[in-house]
């Protein structure tokens, strides 16, 4: 199965090619087969959405899913784990050249 996925213009949500639209859900996406990139031309022409692409999906029982895990990171959206977030320096620390 194929999909095509993209960044929303406004905002840079990853979205996925629905069949008459974009969504930010990966479980609205249908496969694009033989047509995507036919549509991946047409959407980018008409700007609807930044830099579209076709991934690689496997279809699951709750909806499509990425084959490649770079993709399937994607769908999940940004992270809110505090745990994988950047910390900044601390700035009692001081400064180490090495």
């Amino acid at each position: 199965m194929k999909l095509l996925t993209g960044n929303e213009l406004g905002s840079g949500a990853v979205t996925w090619w629905t069949g008459s639209g974009w969504s930010i859900h990966v479980e609205d996406a249908v496969d694009v087969g033989e047509s995507g990139e036919a549509i991946l031309h047409a959407e980018e022409g008409a700007r609807r959405v930044n830099a579209p692409y076709i991934i690689d999906a496997i279809d699951t029982p709750e909806g499509p899913r990425p084959a490649h895990i770079k993709d399937r990171v994607r769908a999940l959206g940004p992270t809110v784990r505090p745990d994988l977030t950047l910390k900044p320096a601390d700035p009692a620390a001081g400064d180490w050249i090495i």
